[in-house]
């Protein structure tokens, strides 16, 4: 970033009914700041005070707190007057003190994440004088102690190392609460929180070697450098990592006036929300605790009340709480301060309506005024976003074009897997961390091969890592554990393209085949044992743990109405079964962009076939053990077509290497040699033959069907016939045929006549015809290169983009998990190329490949079916290089659908 203009404004203004920024400048005054601009301006009773930008965090990261202090410093200065002009109090007065608040405010919120300082000027003087003003001796020293512990903390470096280091003042809390007999804060008296300030500040001395600051500004500089060093702390970065936000970003700082929850009973802090978070109802509700400050509520040392009545019986009904206690212990604001609560009702409806979405608000009451501390945009489940979109919409607050933009396409996952009941995880016991692979939520017994899922009817199917071996074990269980693998690895491809839950990469995870045993952290879990994973966060967990079947609202089925509307760009889906495809063609994909047939194979009744093929030595061997899963593949295709009724079906023939398919433990190669009569030996040697170094670059994808042509033949044959069985029972087909893994153009144009001269056969046969198609899938670099020359033989393109990014960068994405996070966490990579498409390099590729083939055939199709087909970014850029599908695995469809239309109104934006 380029440094700054030296008579650029550094500190902006709010207050009164004025402010010198508003709700737009979220970039340059945080989320935060620029909200409680905006507030400010239109009326909101907000505390006055004045944000720092987000670029003065970045000049702090560059140029070292010298140098800023030195560029602000006139600035705060002058804001911090107009703070006691409005406030009619003096910073660091002894009779008539401002107290200030230091909070941060990066441009999207990060609840937690960064930190907070309360009540700061006060000193040993100033509290005596605090205490004269409000006449009010227990408020004065209960703020002085709130703000040492919390500036302790923040500032001078206090916070717990550990979870097993202690907090120093929370152990000198609780000694002094168990010497007195009592249990909560407000039960301390006055010389309680004297005694414990002096307290604090000797451990201050202690722990630090310096004595606790007396000066305000002294505090203030230092809270306020704090603020920007929390921007890199280790739960920011964490956070950032998590979200994908940039960390040249920065925080912004926000000082203001301090107003008082815990002045007594007529005093009370709280947070609400316009809108249920959770369902997106229209309901306001919230909660709040009478006497006490902003941190309180959410620390969970007292039991916060509701804000309205409605919800605090339903919570004491939760609870299990009668109406007479409900109504002694945990009155709603709405019942003992009602006149409070109508303002504040009425502020949030203004809040909204002004927003124009569902506000997170934070107030505070000071001896029976209001006060707005903060709104932002309230955070929210996929349902409740959904919802929440749709209404405003309805009532005409936002466009329909609004209503899309506001969508998170991810969080539509919430929507279409199992998750874990809410309560239920509250007490679950997290045993492991892994990827969050494929989303949902499973519960079940271990089970670790394959062929024994059927063992359990909820088995979770532990493996190291599994292969297509594992196909029929992994349809069975209810979810998916490995210790191995990434995000697009065979486990994770797989159960995304299944909508099944699962984790991959636990690397936590000791699995010993052998023994039968799983051992995480020290404990043992056998076959058989109870564990449960959610496959929307990675964790794996101890024993069951209850799901719930999502519901799938009418505004959501509203919401896939509009992407309709707006996107241009088709969605399908990656099917490779009658059952996948309904599902797919449920969720309105335009058809299917990839059908592995390797996966048809390896079911029980026609692994054999295979297996019998693979050993012939022999053209007439390999055509007779062919001959017998021509109408099983047949009938796969027939069921996928019929499903898919006048939609476009991508079958991509044969792709991985022939060892895949051998059997490797001896069981399995004696079961083979048996039912061929042949010696043990020979299928031992065949397997070995087939054994490669790097199979991923050897003899797979088209080299196969070029060595043996007959596969292909096969294959082809299966499908026309699929076809022309379906025509004539009036069901229309649409067959694209898809060569994998060509390089060169020659080895295209050798399967296309091999696969046009089948067509041409069974043409003849049946004295009928059906349109089809042949293309290929660009997944090797060369390809890209040559796609000029291979698109006058080609009838369409179809970007393999796993591979394509394997190649690119020459890593193995079943292998990089050993440096990937490395990678992530010192910026060498920005994000999992796995995941997100690498737009820079891959996208390059797949950019000129397009526009070659096009250059030489200007209406080829061009779609992608790698798995970032479902990633929203990487939607957005297969339309902004005008790619005509995107294909994704079922689960992902509605979200590939809703970043489709994203992307068309984005580009009108821009």
């Amino acid at each position: 970033m380029e440094l700054l203009e030296e008579t650029k404004t550094r500190v902006y203004k709010f207050g009164n009914k004025t402010a010198d920024g508003n709700s737009t400048m979220k970039n340059l005054l945080g989320g935060k700041g620029a909200n409680l601009a905006e507030m400010s301006a239109i009326g909101i009773p907000v505390p006055p005070g004045f944000t720092i930008t987000t670029e003065v965090c970045t000049e702090y990261n560059l140029l070292g707190k010298a140098s800023v202090l030195k560029k602000i410093k006139e600035e705060v200065e002058k804001a911090i007057a107009n703070i006691e002009d409005i406030m009619g109090t003096v910073f660091g007065d002894k009779e008539n003190p401002l107290l200030i608040s230091v909070r941060s405010g990066a441009r999207v919120s990060m609840p937690g994440m960064m930190d907070t300082v309360l009540n700061l000027g006060l000193n040993d003087e100033v509290v005596i004088g605090l205490a004269k003003k409000t006449n009010n001796k227990r408020f004065a020293w209960d703020s002085y102690r709130r703000f040492i512990q919390m500036y302790g903390g923040v500032v001078l470096g206090m916070k717990p190392k550990s979870k097993d280091d202690i907090d120093p003042f929370e152990e000198i809390m609780e000694h002094l609460k168990e010497k007195r007999g009592i249990q909560l804060d407000t039960e301390f008296s006055v010389q309680d929180l004297q005694d414990l300030v002096y307290d604090f500040k000797d451990a201050v001395k202690k722990r630090t070697g310096r004595h606790f600051p007396t000066d305000p500004w002294d505090q203030l500089w230092g809270a306020i450098f704090a603020v920007f060093n929390s921007w890199n702390g280790n739960r920011a970065v964490y956070y950032r990592n998590m979200h994908g936000y940039p960390a040249d970003w920065g925080t912004a700082v926000n000082v203001q006036a301090m107003v008082y929850g815990n002045m007594g009973e007529n005093s009370a802090t709280g947070v609400c929300f316009t809108r249920d978070a959770g369902t997106g109802e229209n309901v306001f509700n919230g909660e709040y605790l009478v006497n006490a400050q902003g941190e309180d509520v959410v620390a969970g040392v007292r039991t916060p009340q509701q804000i309205t009545k409605l919800g605090s019986q339903r919570w004491a009904k939760l609870a299990r709480v009668e109406e007479e206690e409900r109504l002694e212990k945990y009155p709603s604001l709405e019942e003992i301060m009602p006149k409070l609560f109508s303002e504040l009702n009425d502020y949030q409806e203004k809040l909204e309506k002004h927003y124009r979405d569902m506000q997170d608000m934070e107030f505070t009451i000071q001896d029976g005024k209001l006060w707005i501390l903060q709104t932002r945009n309230g955070k929210r489940t996929g349902a409740a976003m959904v919802k929440i979109a749709i209404d405003l919409f309805k009532k005409g607050l936002i466009s329909e074009e609004e209503a899309l933009v506001r969508m998170e396409p991810n969080k539509l996952d919430e929507l279409l897997h199992p998750v874990f009941d809410q309560d239920a995880l509250k007490t679950a016991h997290i045993i492991a961390q892994g990827l969050p692979a494929s989303p949902g939520a499973a519960t079940g017994q271990i089970v670790f091969f394959a062929d024994e899922a059927y063992k359990f009817k909820n088995a979770i199917l532990t493996r190291i890592e599994t292969s297509p071996e594992d196909l029929e074990g992994m349809n069975i269980a209810k979810g998916i554990l490995t210790a191995r693998g990434g995000m697009t690895s065979h486990a994770a491809v797989v159960a995304r393209g299944m909508g099944k839950c699962c984790v991959s990469g636990a690397g936590a995870l000791k699995i010993n085949y052998k023994a039968r045993t799983l051992t995480v952290d020290g404990k043992e879990f056998h076959e058989g044992d109870w564990i449960s994973l959610n496959g929307s966060t990675g964790n794996i967990i101890d024993g069951k743990v209850a799901t719930v079947e999502p519901e799938l609202s009418g505004e959501f089925a509203e919401l896939m109405e509009l992407t309709n509307k707006y996107a241009t760009m088709n969605v399908r889906a990656n099917a490779d079964t009658p059952n996948d495809a309904k599902v797919a063609r449920n969720f309105g994909a335009k058809g299917i962009g990839l059908t592995r047939t390797e996966h048809m194979f390896f079911e029980v009744d026609r692994i054999q076939a295979m297996r019998e093929m693979i050993m012939a030595d022999t053209v007439k061997g390999r055509k007779q053990a062919l001959a017998q899963l021509l109408p099983m593949q047949r009938s796969d295709f027939e069921g996928i077509f019929e499903a898919m009724d006048g939609l476009p079906v991508t079958v991509r023939l044969l792709d991985p290497p022939l060892h895949e398919f051998v059997p490797h433990q001896l069981t399995t190669q004696k079961d083979l040699a048996e039912d061929m009569h042949i010696s043990l030996q020979a299928v031992k040697n065949k397997v070995a033959e087939l054994q490669e170094f790097n199979p991923m670059l050897g003899h797979r994808g088209c080299r196969l069907g070029n060595t043996y042509p007959e596969i292909t033949e096969m294959q082809a044959r299966a499908i026309i016939e699929a076809a022309l069985n379906l025509k004539a029972k009036g069901i229309k087909s649409k067959p694209e045929i898809m060569v994998p893994l060509v390089g060169t153009v020659e080895e295209f144009m050798l399967q296309e006549e091999i696969i046009r001269t089948t067509a041409k056969k069974v043409f003849r046969e049946r004295n009928d015809k059906v349109e089809y198609s042949i293309g290929t899938m660009i997944e090797i670099p060369r390809a890209a290169l040559m796609a000029n020359e291979i698109a006058k033989h080609a009838d369409f393109f179809s970007f393999g983009t796993n591979d394509l990014t394997q190649m690119t960068f020459g890593y193995s994405r079943d292998d990089a998990g050993k440096f990937l996070p490395v990678y992530l966490e010192k910026g060498i990579l920005k994000v999992d190329p796995f995941e997100v498409l690498d737009q820079e390099g891959v996208g390059q590729l797949i950019q000129m490949g397009t526009e070659r083939g096009r250059s030489t055939k200007p209406k080829l199709k061009v779609g992608i079916c790698g798995e970032h087909g479902g990633e929203p970014n990487s939607v957005e850029f297969c339309y902004n290089i005008g790619m005509d599908y995107v294909s994704c695995s079922p689960f992902r469809v509605p979200i590939a659908r809703l970043a489709s239309a994203q992307a068309v109104i984005k580009s009108k934006l821009n």
